[in-house]
């Protein structure tokens, strides 16, 4: 069988779906791999070493795809891709596919086999494939990255000669995996951080990181997880209630990164405008939910803005931002995805509709939209 890969062509996608390393090992088994000339160049994956890992590289994307069984993208085809697609061709990427609807039809229009990966179930076998976690993680650490190169102090406490230079504060809205990396980064650059989320269950994660777990504890809080570990949308009154605690602490706070996200929803609003200009001069807000609508009302998709002397970052696709790293992780996410379909002794992919994984990712079979989400 043969494996196509495309160059990815949206503006803010550095990301390639493939490494070198991935190559080998898909090539082990059993499958071909055609690569789109400059496919990885923006990852530094260079043509000449994915050539050496026993790719072959094609001069157009029609050449990468147009007769290839299985194709590897990070994000969902565009139009005119899924236009150079054979019938019957299974396409595996972070499809959005939730968000993302006319996209997802023009697969299944198009007797495409499309698997979403930000679907995948979220049960102990499928951690290694889990490319939310493998690019979040990243986002995460970047994220306090950002914050630090646009904040006009230091980060640990520095006691000189002529004088102490005291920590930063840094508050963590969200700690799922990309607030928990946000807070260990913060820690070894020596801030004061703390933390809040809805799910109580977190608070010791937090603490074991070095942070304070900052949120409205009541009986509310305590079905504030879904089955899948997200977390819920709380009611009015509680929102009301966090939002009061938040809003005092935020007056004392250098660096605010918030991360929530409602898998299929707009980002929830955690720093109302009004929050913002509370916040000190010369503090930063890092918003890595921008690309959903944002947690603040006033950050700008792609920007960093000032807003009531406070820096909002809103970067576009920040673990693009850290391309390679972000390329190897999520290709051996995808990796970890195909295996198991492979029988060992035939090198011939033979899927198990059956399979958990299999049903909790895929989007669109024999011409339908066939996930429970989208098949309504």
């Amino acid at each position: 069988m043969k494996i196509g890969v495309l160059k990815e062509r949206q503006a803010d996608e550095l990301r390639v779906a493939v490494s070198p390393d991935t190559v080998k090992k898909l090539i082990g088994l059993g499958f071909s791999i055609s690569i789109e000339t400059g496919a990885g160049a923006a990852a530094s994956f260079t043509d000449e070493v994915f050539t050496a890992a026993g790719a072959t590289i094609a001069p157009s994307a029609g050449a990468a795809v147009g007769d290839a069984d299985l194709v590897l993208k990070v994000r969902a085809p565009l139009a005119d891709e899924i236009g150079g697609l054979k019938s019957g061709a299974i396409v595996i990427a972070h499809m959005s596919a939730l968000t993302n609807k006319d996209t997802m039809k023009a697969l299944a229009d198009k007797g495409i086999i499309a698997f979403a990966m930000e679907l995948l179930p979220r049960i102990t076998r499928a951690q290694s494939m889990d490319i939310l976690s493998s690019q979040s993680n990243l986002a995460g650490y970047k994220a306090v990255l950002d914050a630090a190169a646009v904040y006009g102090r230091a980060f640990p406490m520095m006691m000189t000669a002529a004088g102490t230079v005291p920590p930063a504060k840094v508050f963590v809205m969200g700690a799922g995996v990309a607030g928990l990396q946000a807070i260990a980064t913060a820690k070894r650059l020596g801030a004061v951080v703390t933390a809040t989320d809805v799910r109580p269950a977190v608070k010791e994660q937090v603490e074991s990181l070095g942070g304070k777990f900052l949120m409205v504890e009541d009986k509310d809080a305590a079905s504030a997880e879904t089955a899948g570990g997200y977390a819920k949308e709380m009611s009015e009154d509680y929102q009301k209630r966090q939002a009061e605690l938040v809003k005092q602490h935020l007056t004392k706070q250098d660096i605010v990164i918030t991360t929530a996200l409602i898998p299929g929803r707009p980002a929830p609003v955690l720093v109302t405008e009004e929050m913002l200009k509370g916040m000190p001069e010369g503090s930063v807000l890092v918003d890595l939910a921008v690309e959903a609508g944002g947690n603040c009302p006033l950050s700008e998709f792609g920007k960093t803005v000032k807003k009531y002397g406070v820096t909002i970052v809103g970067h576009a696709n920040v673990p693009a931002r850290l391309a390679q790293d972000a390329s190897t992780l999520f290709a051996k996410n995808l990796l970890n995805f195909i295996s198991p379909q492979v029988k060992a002794d035939t090198k011939t992919l033979v899927i198990n509709w059956d399979d958990e994984i299999i049903k909790g990712t895929l989007v669109c079979k024999d011409g339908k939209l066939v996930h429970p989400m989208l098949a309504q």
